[in-house]
């Protein structure tokens, strides 16, 4: 295989400096041997998630950012504001890997029957790093795409399908029915409708246009309320009165939307109350902040009596919890229905040249609807250098 005569590959990096300067560059790293247990994937897509753009530019500013080096090796710098430098001590001046996921084709694998059973195959990997050429994997961190399925099919198979099987899940362990989700028209939410759709759960979106409301009714959402309408609040609240919903995942986290809707849901559980209690509802609710797509602090208007709870979750942290056993059946889920409920789109896709672009980071860090891109390390780059 051509990659074998350099073993050495391209790799997206982030720096911070101590000094507040966001550095972005390819740097050429050694491409590894396969240990026994272990499989080498030719990245050929890995997406860039929200999740992948707070490591990569870490809030800095990039409008203001300038580019630099050669077109083989180019370097973008930013200024990354000095509030959000508080939080990065432990990153500064350690050049990192960027990429959550990513798919592509085992091209070595390591002795062991799991490993080799994998060569030649086309897999999902998740484990960081994939913004490189190459990248070394366990069987385990590997999806084995269905047939017929390209890289680009399965380049998201991890983050979003198993975020939004992990928010059903933990809607049903926590003896929820129905639930609430907000920056709805993303991808992610997209694939939470059709799961929803699926398997007859009550869902209620929230999103901040009509576009958006028209997207999510076009795909067959019954519940979507628009939260730049000055009726928002009673709009939520008959959604919530209609579907029972008492648990809900932000995307968003800053601003008011977490306390509108535990108010939201305080006054839809009210009406059915056959009793005063100064305490409000008894019946819990939840509002779980997974991401962050609002940066200032998180504003609670406390008038939804004592019964609930506003919290963090993550994806990772929810599998640990359920274990590998539990891990593994969404896996064969998002497998079985790849090109269906857990189907992405994406507006384009980059090499790594590009990604350091100034107009293509403009474009992939958008944080709007139909603005996702892939990556992939391989194009325009031919073998590992």
């Amino acid at each position: 295989m051509q990659h074998n005569d350099a073993r050495t590959g391209l790799q997206l990096r982030s720096r911070v400096m101590r000094t507040g300067e966001l550095e972005l560059s390819l740097t050429e790293v050694p491409t590894p041997v396969p240990a026994a247990h272990e499989v080498l994937v030719r990245i050929e897509a890995a997406p860039i998630n929200p999740s992948d753009l707070g490591l990569l530019l870490a809030l800095a500013d990039m409008s203001q950012a300038s580019q630099q080096g050669t077109k083989q090796r180019p370097t973008v710098t930013a200024r990354v504001p000095d509030a959000a430098l508080k939080a990065m001590a432990a990153r500064f001046d350690v050049s990192m890997p960027v990429g959550n996921e990513g798919a592509g084709v085992v091209v070595e694998a390591g002795s062991s029957a799991a490993a080799q059973a994998l060569l030649g195959k086309t897999v999902a990997a998740l484990g960081g790093a994939m913004y490189s050429q190459y990248r070394c994997v366990t069987p385990e961190q590997c999806l084995v795409l269905p047939a017929g399925a390209t890289p680009i099919d399965g380049a998201s198979s991890f983050v979003n399908p198993l975020t939004a099987l992990g928010m059903v899940e933990t809607m049903r362990r926590e003896g929820h029915s129905a639930l609430v989700h907000t920056a709805a028209a993303s991808n992610l939410g997209q694939m939470l409708n059709r799961i929803c759709l699926k398997d007859k759960i009550a869902l209620v979106n929230i999103v901040r246009n009509r576009t958006q409301v028209d997207l999510l009714r076009s795909i067959g959402a019954a519940h979507v309320c628009d939260s730049s309408l000055p009726t928002f609040m009673q709009d939520l609240t008959e959604a919530l009165a209609a579907t029972g919903a008492t648990i809900a995942f932000d995307a968003i986290g800053g601003g008011k939307l977490a306390g509108q809707i535990l108010s939201c849901m305080e006054t839809a559980l009210n009406r059915k109350a056959t009793q005063y209690s100064r305490y409000g509802s008894p019946v819990h609710k939840q509002v779980y902040v997974y991401g962050g797509l609002g940066q200032g602090p998180t504003e609670l208007n406390r008038n939804f009596g004592m019964a609930w709870g506003v919290g963090g979750w993550l994806v990772t942290p929810f599998l640990q919890k359920i274990g590998p056993a539990a891990t593994e059946k969404l896996k064969e889920r998002v497998a079985a229905e790849l090109k269906t409920t857990f189907a992405s789109h994406y507006a384009g896709v980059v090499s790594l040249f590009e990604a350091l672009d100034l107009k293509c980071i403009a474009a992939y860090s958008k944080a709007a609807t139909g603005h996702k891109y892939l990556i992939n390390p391989n194009k325009d780059v031919g073998g590992a250098r």
